[in-house]
């Protein structure tokens, strides 16, 4: 995959504020947040916007309880990557597009068969596309 660079201005023109906070300063949106795609149901796909990558399929999707949008597997293998977030006081893993780099969340290793991970994904950060 091609990575994007783009400058500060550039993304700050390019996002609103809140997708700036949770894309480029890895923030966390609040859970339940009204548009978050978390009661999203139909089928499609969803987006990076920071770039228009698809990251995440609405067949890996489940609902979790927690509040954001969460997945199973991203769409592709190659299309997430991830590092280590010690931020808070425990470790986690931080979720970003391996296109653009932007944060997307973090995923942790209680989700559903069969992968048994649980990405818990920013709505702010994505776009989607119904099929």
């Amino acid at each position: 995959m091609t990575r994007i660079t783009r400058t500060d201005a550039e993304w700050r023109a390019r996002l609103t504020p809140e997708q700036y906070r949770v894309a480029r300063q890895e923030g966390t949106e609040r859970a339940f947040t009204p548009g978050n795609f978390n009661d999203e149901k139909r089928r499609g796909v969803f987006h990076c916007v920071g770039c228009d990558t698809p990251l995440w399929s609405s067949e890996h999707k489940y609902d979790s309880g927690t509040g954001w949008p969460s997945f199973f597997q991203p769409i592709a293998p190659e299309a997430v990557g991830t590092k280590s977030d010690r931020k808070l006081f425990s470790a986690r893993t931080e979720v970003h597009c391996a296109v653009c780099d932007s944060h997307m969340g973090h995923v942790f290793k209680d989700g559903p068969a069969p992968t048994g991970l649980r990405y818990c994904i920013n709505g702010a950060v994505l776009n989607f596309v119904p099929s």
